[in-house]
């Protein structure tokens, strides 16, 4: 069982940036993808980016429309870690956002961090 850890996260107003980061202390070896989700009191997680690899290439990103052209997702499939660099915050990209891994361990989540914008 491989454990997750998010760093990062805090109190921004809108328009600032903040980078998110997420680290394996057990590496797998069939990491597939790592991704982000966040999730706001009352409300389902849901989903906000995700790095996929394919013979250890990052070599695809997905992102949720409402944090295309202002997220970026990047990463390293041997050292199992994601950084979410995140442009132009927004009140509604408040939330806990949680680092996700997909290996043959199945899905295994942190236990989230805080990102809060507000004025």
């Amino acid at each position: 069982q491989g454990q997750l850890r998010e760093s990062g996260g805090g109190s921004v107003q809108p328009g600032e940036s903040m980078q998110l980061s997420c680290a394996a202390s057990e590496p797998t070896f069939t990491t597939d993808t790592m991704g982000w989700f966040r999730q706001a009191p009352g409300k389902d997680r849901t989903f906000v980016a995700r790095a996929i690899w394919r013979n250890g290439y990052d070599d695809s990103r997905d992102y949720a429309d409402s944090v295309q052209g202002r997220f970026t997702i990047t990463g390293s499939a041997d050292s199992n870690f994601v950084h979410l660099e995140m442009l132009n915050l927004k009140p509604e990209d408040t939330g806990v956002y949680y680092c996700y891994r997909d290996s043959s361990l199945g899905r295994e989540w942190g236990k989230g961090t805080q990102v809060t914008v507000t004025s």
